[in-house]
């Protein structure tokens, strides 16, 4: 069987963009070949412009490939899509007459060590997928960043010779996502422009740049300006790019309410801000692995609030790209920049130094120097910065130290916002 026909996810965004329609992706991933299958052929049928998503396994994504095949020998359950274990060719089999030019499909696994992954995919006649050396090493893994960048190098640099005529690849920072909660923009924003920067460095010409909705939208909407601004000053002139939001990646809202406000207000941010795709969360998050039913009525939920957003008249202008998170991230780019021309050397040393480190992150890699808090006004800030180049390092106000409470209170600050 021949592949399937992806052509150029990013092509497709870009085209969805200009006609002023946000792409609307689910998280989706199963077990089971048919019902992997179902889940795209619904999510292609959605009201809205859909992208489709293949999300693999817990097995497959820290490698233990024999635990995943025995699972399909023995018809267990899975959290996700177990690509070695059914292979490409049955995997080009479930993407026929489904995945084309009008309906792209990626792949997301959570992976620090994917050259595997990569090589069965584009076995498979798929060409986009996401991830980065440092956004599926630190969060998600003990395996050294050392380790994770040298193969993440070899990934990118396979995953680039794959492209033809037809058929431009396409790679996705998740560095806007860094434990999907109270992590201050400028980080986020920095840590996504970094990983673009190192995809474009081993041959990728076409990335995506990721950012999570955290507890603010005033905020958020200074991120997703600063990340634009970054990201056409840093990146090079012959990668295209775009940006895509994910809708709040931290404790979900109890109440069904609540969760489909949370949504909404997501799409809400993906039109004001300018980003070009969602990743959307559904109202079972906080519960169980969701339904394709429960995917649908997100994507659906999502595309109808994205479309009643659209301005009728000129776009407003964006939102303020000076502020502080743009300075943030730029300090953050540029001295990891001056490292090394080689970025993953650069993301190495800025580790090992301290001017990158993320706050709660436990990989020992992380000096773990710096922490977080919610201000008053709901948005995100630096309680303790340890050796981060910030620019405004020294009029950093007085914070008391987080204890057991206040870190509750912090990650169930937004449930408890749209529940309420």
């Amino acid at each position: 069987m021949t592949a399937p026909a992806d052509r150029d996810f990013g092509s497709f965004v870009a085209t969805a963009r200009s006609r002023g329609r946000l792409v609307v992706q689910p998280r989706m991933g199963f077990g089971s070949r048919a019902r992997m299958r179902v889940g795209l052929e619904r999510t292609r049928q959605a009201e809205g412009v859909t992208a489709g998503t293949i999300t693999l396994d817990s097995y497959t994504r820290v490698g233990d490939f024999a635990a995943a095949r025995a699972a399909v020998a023995q018809n267990l359950p899975l959290n996700g899509y177990p690509l070695l274990a059914h292979g490409a060719e049955a995997t080009r089999a479930l993407l026929d007459g489904v995945q084309d030019e009008t309906f792209p499909v990626q792949v997301r696994h959570g992976s620090a060590r994917p050259q595997a992954l990569f090589a069965e995919l584009i076995a498979a006649g798929l060409h986009a997928t996401e991830g980065g050396p440092v956004s599926y090493c630190l969060p998600y893994s003990r395996t050294p960043l050392r380790e994770s960048v040298r193969h993440w190098a070899e990934s990118c640099e396979l995953l680039a010779s794959a492209g033809g005529p037809d058929t431009v690849p396409h790679l996705e920072s998740f560095g806007g996502c860094m434990l999907g909660q109270l992590c201050p923009p400028g980080l986020l924003v920095a840590l996504s422009v970094l990983e673009g920067l190192f995809f474009a460095q081993h041959g990728l010409r076409c990335v995506s740049l990721s950012y999570a909705q955290q507890t603010s939208v005033e905020q958020d909407a200074e991120a997703l300006a600063a990340l634009h601004r970054l990201a056409s000053e840093e990146l090079p002139h012959d990668v295209r790019w775009h940006s895509v939001l994910y809708a709040y990646m931290g404790l979900y809202p109890d109440t069904a309410r609540g969760a489909q406000r949370l949504l909404q207000s997501a799409a809400r941010l993906a039109v004001r801000a300018g980003a070009a795709r969602l990743i959307v969360k559904t109202a079972a998050e906080a519960h169980r692995i969701p339904t394709i039913a429960e995917n649908v009525a997100a994507l659906e939920l999502a595309a109808r609030t994205a479309e009643h957003s659209r301005p009728d008249g000129p776009r407003p202008p964006p939102a303020e790209s000076e502020g502080t998170v743009y300075a943030e991230a730029r300090a953050l780019v540029h001295a990891v920049r001056e490292l090394h021309p080689d970025l993953g050397t650069a993301l190495v040393r800025a580790f090992d130094r301290g001017l990158l480190d993320v706050p709660f992150c436990l990989h020992p890699d992380n000096q773990g120097r710096t922490r977080s808090r919610i201000d008053d006004r709901g948005q995100l800030c630096w309680s303790a910065t340890g050796g981060l180049p910030l620019p405004h390092t020294a009029g950093l106000p007085d914070a008391p130290a987080m204890t057991a409470a206040g870190l509750l209170d912090s990650l169930t600050f937004v449930r408890r916002a749209y529940d309420s």
